[in-house]
């Protein structure tokens, strides 16, 4: 079903010039609302046959982005709690470019990378990915600033005692603006470890 469905999507994607990301197979953890902690272990990977299905399936359609699911999860997790195993995407490349010749090779998707270890996000690239998502991570450190400036500005966000406050800390732009600037620190980070830093889709700038 999830296959019928995007090649129906690429089909109308493809004609009006834009990429699909597809994902097939389980991501664990849990994300809006969606908890996948009761699935079957072997759904959080995807397996070799199922890269060459889904190359299969949508090559011929058009560009399509794929996350292969290797043990990532959504959501806050501490150090080691989540096992990943990115050999999964080289045995998946593998088997694609066997059947269907080197130029085959397709660009993957790291989904629920918040939290991982710079050598797992490195190993990855070695298979494939080309974009990572880091939605929780980017979620804190938006959010961290934020909270620290309403806690050390705590009597001038809040009229305490009949006072009045202070304007300057309450104006949303006072403290959104720090929330931005964190997660530009965070990006600045992400880029480097997916070694993009001075890169774009046009070439290095």
């Amino acid at each position: 079903e999830n296959l019928k469905i995007s090649k129906d999507l690429l089909k109308e994607c493809s004609e009006l010039g834009i990429i699909l990301e597809v994902e097939a197979g389980v991501v664990g953890g849990e994300e809006d609302g969606h908890d996948t902690s009761g699935v079957a272990n072997e759904k959080l990977y995807t397996t070799p046959e199922d890269m060459v299905a889904v190359y299969e399936a949508l090559q011929p359609i058009g560009r399509f982005l794929f996350a292969a699911t290797f043990g990532n999860v959504h959501g806050a997790y501490k150090p080691g709690a989540v096992k990943l195993k990115p050999t999964i995407l080289r045995d998946g490349q593998k088997a694609v470019t066997e059947k269907h010749g080197a130029a085959a090779e397709m660009d993957l998707v790291f989904h629920g990378g918040s939290g991982s270890e710079l050598s797992e996000i490195r190993e990855t690239l070695e298979y494939g990915v080309v974009k990572m998502n880091i939605d929780t991570d980017t979620q804190y450190a938006f959010t961290r600033p934020i909270v620290t400036h309403i806690c050390q500005n705590i009597e001038g966000v809040l009229k305490i005692d009949g006072e009045v406050g202070d304007k300057k800390t309450y104006d949303p732009r006072s403290y959104l603006k720090k929330g931005e600037l964190g997660l530009c620190e965070r990006m600045k980070v992400a880029c480097s470890d997916l070694l993009s830093t001075g890169k774009t889709i046009f070439g290095t700038v």
